[in-house]
C-alpha cells in the first residue's frame, strides 16, 4: 500500500531529526535524509520546500521552542520559586535528551538563511514572552515596586537553561546534577528579583536621589507623539501624565477599575497601594478631553475584544512591563531632558506629583493617591515650591515691561 504524504512527512522529520543530531545540519544533504525516509528528495521539496524549512519543522516537531506548559493561575497558584523550580524542571526533563541536536542547531546558526534565524528568534522570542507573561503574574501581586520585569527574569531563566543543557555532558569540570542545577537557578532567580524590588522601592527621591519631574513643553511632545503612534499608546501616557500610576499598576490595570462620569473620572488601582486615583484632564496647562471623553475612554471604546486588561497586545495578550517600555522609547526617541538625558518612565509619576502639589494638594492628601509616604513626597513639596517662586520671580519680572 502507497504510503501517505503525511507519513512521508513524519518521516521526513525524523530522518533529518537524526541526521541533524548525529552529523550536523550544514553536513546532512537532502538526498541522505529522503533516502534515510525512504522518498525521493522531490517528495522533500514538496512538503518543506527547502532543507532550511525542514529544519524549522524539526524544531515544532522536537518541542525545542514549545509554548509554556500549563501551571496553576488561581487562588492557589505557586509562589514565584514554586512556578520557576516547576518549569524548569519540565523544561530540563523535555530538553536534555536532545542536548545533542541544540548543540548541532546552534553551533551552526550562521550558516541558516536569514528566514530561518528570523523565524527561529521569533519563536524563542515568543517562548520568553509566554515564561514572562505567567512570571509577571507572580511577581506582580506581591509587589509595590517595579522590581525585575518579568521579561528579564525569563530570559535569564532560559539563557541559564540553555548554558547547563549545553554544557552538561561536556564541562571537565565536577558535573552539577539536576536537581542542584534546578535549586541553584531558583535562588539566582529569586534573589535578583528581591533585590531588583528592594532597589526598586526607592524610586521616590530621597535626598540624593532628586526630584526629576518633565517640563510643560517636553510632556506636551511626548503626549502629541503618543496620539501620533495609536490610540493605546495616547490612552497610555495621557494616563502616566494624568494619574501618575507606577509601571506594575499600569500593565494590572482592568477596565472595570476605569469609572467615569460627567463629574469625575477615577481608576482603582486593585494591587499594591489599593486606592482610587482621578486621572486629570488638565496635565502642565493643557487640557485633554473631558472626564467622558479622553484619550483613555476613547481607546477603550475602540476595542473590539472583550479582554479585561486596559492595555494588550495585538493578538489581545495583556501588556507585560516590556510592551509599556517599548511604547515609551519609541515616543521619547531623539528627546532630551533637562539634564540631557532621554526621560525615564518613572518621570511621568515625578512630573505628576509635582503639579498636584503645585495645584494646592497637602502632602497627605497626596500620600493618599499616590501610595507613597509624606516622607517620602516631601523632595516634592520642596520642587513644587522652587517650581512656584520661578514663577512667580518670572511674573514680578514681567510687570516691568
Amino acid at each position: 500500500m502507497a504510503r501517505t504524504s503525511s507519513t512521508a512527512r513524519g518521516r521526513l522529520i525524523q530522518a533529518a531529526l537524526e541526521l541533524f543530531t548525529n552529523q550536523g545540519f550544514t553536513a546532512t544533504t537532502t538526498r541522505q535524509i529522503a533516502d534515510q525516509a525512504q522518498v525521493n528528495e522531490a517528495t522533500l521539496f514538496r512538503n518543506f520546500g527547502s532543507k532550511h524549512d525542514l529544519l524549522l519543522a524539526v524544531i515544532e516537531a522536537s518541542g525545542m521552542v514549545q509554548e509554556i506548559a500549563e501551571l496553576p493561575t488561581g487562588p492557589q497558584s505557586p509562589s514565584l520559586a514554586t512556578a520557576i523550580r516547576h518549569y524548569v524542571q519540565a523544561r530540563l526533563e523535555h530538553l536534555q535528551p536532545r542536548a545533542e541536536l541544540l548543540r548541532a542547531l546552534i553551533g551552526e546558526v550562521g550558516q541558516y538563511a536569514p528566514e530561518q534565524r528570523q523565524a527561529l528568534g521569533d519563536r524563542l522570542h515568543r517562548m520568553t514572552q509566554d515564561l514572562a507573561r505567567y512570571l509577571d503574574a507572580r511577581i506582580a501581586p506581591t509587589s509595590t515596586n517595579q522590581g525585575l520585569p518579568p521579561e528579564t527574569l525569563a530570559s535569564l531563566i532560559h539563557s541559564l537553561l540553555l548554558s547547563y543543557i549545553l554544557t552538561h555532558d561536556i564541562n571537565p569540570a565536577p558535573r552539577q546534577s539536576s536537581e542542584a542545577f534546578v535549586t541553584s537557578l531558583v535562588t539566582i532567580a529569586v534573589s535578583r528579583t528581591e533585590r531588583s524590588q528592594s532597589a526598586s522601592s526607592r524610586v521616590a527621591p530621597t535626598h540624593d536621589r532628586p526630584v526629576r519631574d518633565l517640563p510643560a513643553e517636553l510632556v506636551r511632545t511626548l503626549l502629541q507623539r503618543a496620539k501620533k503612534q495609536d490610540a493605546q499608546t495616547y490612552a497610555l501616557v495621557y494616563l502616566l501624565f494624568g494619574a501618575g500610576l507606577l509601571l506594575e499598576e499600569v500593565v494590572q490595570l482592568e477596565r472595570s477599575h476605569h469609572l467615569c462620569s460627567p463629574r469625575q473620572h477615577l481608576v482603582q488601582v486593585s494591587q499594591g497601594a489599593v486606592r482610587q486615583v482621578p486621572v486629570n484632564q488638565w496635565i502642565m496647562g493643557k487640557r485633554y478631553g473631558s472626564y467622558t471623553n479622553n484619550p483613555l475612554s476613547q481607546w477603550l471604546k475602540s476595542r473590539k475584544d472583550d479582554g479585561p486588561r486596559v492595555f494588550v497586545s495585538a493578538s489581545g495578550e495583556p501588556w507585560i512591563t516590556a510592551d509599556v517600555f517599548a511604547q515609551w522609547q519609541q515616543i521619547t526617541a531623539g528627546l532630551v531632558t533637562l539634564e540631557n538625558t532621554r526621560p525615564a518612565l518613572i518621570q511621568a509619576r515625578h512630573t505628576w506629583c509635582v503639579e498636584m502639589l503645585i495645584k494646592g494638594m497637602s502632602l497627605e492628601d497626596l500620600s493618599i493617591l499616590s501610595g507613597w509616604t509624606v516622607e517620602q513626597l516631601q523632595p516634592y513639596e520642596r520642587r513644587a515650591r522652587e517650581k512656584a517662586a520661578l514663577e512667580r520671580a518670572i511674573q514680578l519680572d514681567q510687570r516691568q515691561d
